[in-house]
């Protein structure tokens, strides 16, 4: 059987409990909105064809649990991810402040460059809004990452954002393709100017032994 997509990248969702984070997640794989989900207990994933630039790609999509006890099992997959969504409540300013901890963890046990987003989530409750759209363009900024404002309620930027970050990823392996394959045309070049310079060197006629 032909295989359906040309790649498979893995997308980590990170943020506090209660941020939106399963909503989000739902609403983009099944387009559908419960509020009587419970909290993601450890870690839980969906899978999505998207069509980037005419290229098929699938992305597995981790849920992480937010709460301080799963910890351990969630960081287990950052060095699985290609790209990190970051995930705050603009009701919870905490949720806000904890970006920092989320952000700091994926550079402290990760290795690889990963793409990475800020979203501030619940966009459409601007009666019980702490934090300004503002305080997250500042903040993605600063880290320079991309972002965006959402609602899973709403469906309000749901697929614009995971969308932008699969093209992130997406753009990030095809440069580093690139980059390989340069280092490798720049390898054999070498090779070859070396074997050249061999093969001019003159070879010197053998004296006979008056021995």
């Amino acid at each position: 059987m032909a295989k359906q997509y040309d790649f498979l990248f893995r997308l980590l969702m990170l943020g506090d409990s209660g941020v939106g984070k399963t909503c989000m997640l739902r609403r983009f794989t099944e387009s559908d909105f419960d509020t009587t989900h419970i909290s993601t207990i450890g870690i839980d994933f969906k899978m999505k064809t998207l069509e980037v630039d005419g290229t098929k790609v699938r992305v597995q999509i981790w849920d992480t649990a937010g709460q301080e006890r799963y910890q351990t099992i969630t960081k287990q997959y950052y060095r699985r991810a290609q790209g990190v969504i970051f995930v705050y409540d603009v009701t919870d300013k905490l949720s806000f402040k904890h970006i920092a901890k989320w952000v700091s963890d994926v550079d402290e046990y990760t290795t690889q460059k990963m793409e990475t987003i800020l979203v501030g989530n619940k966009c459409d409750d601007s009666l019980r809004r702490e934090v300004s759209k503002n305080q997250g363009t500042k903040l993605a900024g600063s880290y320079g990452m991309e972002f965006f404002e959402t609602s899973a309620s709403k469906n309000i930027n749901i697929s614009e954002s995971f969308e932008r970050l699969t093209e992130l990823v997406l753009q990030a392996h095809k440069r580093d393709v690139d980059n390989l394959l340069g280092s490798l045309d720049s390898y054999l070049d070498k090779a070859g100017l070396e074997e050249d310079k061999e093969s001019t060197v003159p070879h010197l006629p053998q004296r006979s032994c008056a021995c």
